[in-house]
């Protein structure tokens, strides 16, 4: 079947036609837009984390930039190796390779271990100086089990001066350090940090709702605040306010020197799980990183599209909680939905 999907799409290039397309292999769906800004550019999203439904996140964000912007964007997802489903927090991931012609990268991971081979496509896009943005559990994407690998440095906790606290801190800002606040209990406002409020990323966002509670967080020195955590004593945005926490740091931008002397534009929410999304000024932000990460801030506009494309149907976040007997095939198209409601989570 992917060899199959490959040809089909091959065929279509090659006679010049210019159309919408969405293919599926193994690992990974594909969806490309027939035009907007991001003609000719290509976003990889990684999606395998334990409790938050980025496998849901990734491809609805991805299907936004596609269809709305004109980008090709894979979505590689954490796959059971018994049945070929996806498995939330799976660290059998493939097809990195992908990354060689990737402009952007963005990930929803948590303590993945992936194989040798995926690693190095990892690890030589984000030392090319490829842009990332990381969402929620990515603070602590790697848990390398293997202290004799090459990439152990990566797992979140790593000791090391060479690379402290592991790709979280080094890349995104931030490693793992603490819940913040009554996880699935709490919920947030995130309050646009106002000395940055002029910050491309910001433009048209506003009355920021998120589901997921807050991450204890202190960005690495160098890093712009753009929003900060009001939790809140319910899961309603009314809730009224937990006075008891101080506003913590939840989004941030910065620029990092790779090791080829190239500097990538990063962003990091410790937001993004899948009913996160629905919120309106939370999904603007969200898509306004795709573009700032690129270069592409000329093309922020405060009434760019945000809608969906295609049903959404986000699962209440939670450990065990993804929907089971999807595979990436399930979710081509610009109508699959996502997730289908009639999908068992247990």
């Amino acid at each position: 079947m992917r060899g199959l999907n490959r040809w089909c799409l091959g065929l279509v290039l090659a006679l010049g036609f210019c159309v919408s397309y969405s293919v599926a292999d193994e690992f990974s769906v594909v969806y490309e837009g027939d035009e907007g800004p991001g003609k000719g550019k290509h976003i990889v999203f990684i999606a395998s984390d334990h409790e938050y439904r980025g496998e849901e996140s990734l491809p609805a964000l991805a299907r936004i930039m596609a269809k709305h912007y004109g980008f090709k964007c894979t979505v590689i997802f954490g796959i059971d190796p018994k049945d070929g489903t996806l498995l939330a927090g799976s660290s059998h991931l493939g097809g990195l390779e992908v990354l060689k012609d990737a402009d952007l990268m963005v990930i929803f991971m948590r303590f993945i271990h992936m194989p040798d081979d995926q690693m190095q496509h990892f690890e030589d896009y984000v030392e090319r100086g490829g842009p990332v943005i990381g969402l929620r559990t990515s603070t602590h994407a790697f848990k390398i089990d293997d202290k004799e690998s090459k990439f152990y440095k990566y797992t979140y906790n790593y000791a090391g001066k060479d690379y402290s606290k592991g790709f979280g801190r080094q890349v995104l800002g931030e490693t793992w350090v603490t819940h913040y606040g009554g996880n699935h209990s709490q919920s947030s406002i995130l309050a646009i940090e106002q000395d940055n409020r002029r910050h491309p990323v910001l433009k048209g966002v506003s009355d920021m709702h998120t589901q997921a509670g807050g991450y204890t967080a202190d960005p690495i020195a160098g890093s712009t605040i753009l929003a900060r955590g009001i939790i809140l004593n319910g899961m309603e945005k009314d809730a009224g306010v937990d006075t008891s926490k101080n506003l913590l740091p939840v989004v941030w931008v910065r620029e990092r020197e790779s090791e080829s002397g190239k500097v990538a534009r990063i962003f990091t929410t410790t937001q993004g799980a899948s009913e996160d999304i629905v919120n309106d000024g939370f999904r603007r932000l969200l898509v306004n990183a795709h573009l700032w990460c690129l270069g592409m801030e000329k093309q922020i506009k405060a009434d760019n599209p945000i809608d969906f494309v295609g049903p959404y149907h986000p699962s209440t976040f939670n450990f065990d909680g993804h929907k089971r007997g999807v595979k990436p095939a399930d979710l081509a198209g610009w109508d699959s939905p996502i997730m289908d409601p009639a999908k068992p989570i247990k």
